[in-house]
C-alpha cells in the first residue's frame, strides 16, 4: 500500500505541474503578437497536455482507484474521502476545460484575454489546498 501511495503522490505532483503550467502558457499565448510565437505556444501546449498532463491524470486515477479497492470497506464510510473525490471530479473537469482552450488556441480561435487565463490559472490552487487539507486533516 505504501508503494501505491508513493506513486500516487508522484503522479498527482506531475499532474498538478501540468495543470499549473498549461494555463500560464495560455496567458503568454493570448499575449503573443507574432505568428512564430503563437506556433511555438501551440507546440508547447500540445506536448504538455499529451505528454505530461494526460499520463499523469491517468496514473493518478488508476493508482487512487487501486488504493480504494484494496480497503473499500474502510473508505466507503469516510466523509472526507467523498468530499475529496468530489473535488477530484471538478479537477478532471478543469483538465478537460484546458483541452477545450488548447483546441481553441490550436485553431486560432481563442476569444479569451490573458487576464481571463490568469484568473483561470488560480482555480487548481484552490482545489489543491482543499484536497490536501481533506486528506491530511480528515475533518469529517
Amino acid at each position: 500500500m505504501l508503494w501505491l501511495k508513493a506513486f500516487h503522490i508522484i503522479a498527482v505532483i506531475c499532474w498538478f505541474a501540468g495543470i499549473f503550467y498549461l494555463p500560464r502558457l495560455f496567458v503568454y499565448h493570448a499575449m503573443a503578437e507574432d505568428q512564430p510565437s503563437r506556433e511555438r505556444f501551440k507546440i508547447m501546449e500540445r506536448k504538455l497536455y499529451r505528454g505530461i498532463m494526460n499520463p499523469s491524470m491517468i496514473a493518478t486515477l488508476v493508482l487512487g482507484i487501486w488504493m480504494l479497492a484494496l480497503n473499500w470497506d474502510y473508505y466507503k464510510t469516510q466523509g472526507w474521502l467523498h468530499a475529496k473525490l468530489a473535488l477530484v471530479v471538478l479537477l478532471i473537469g478543469y483538465h478537460h476545460m484546458c483541452l477545450a482552450y488548447l483546441k481553441k488556441f490550436a485553431a486560432d480561435a481563442n476569444t479569451k484575454s490573458d487576464r481571463f487565463y490568469r484568473i483561470f490559472n488560480e482555480i487548481p490552487v484552490l482545489l489543491l489546498i482543499a484536497i490536501v487539507i481533506l486528506v491530511v486533516v480528515r475533518p469529517f
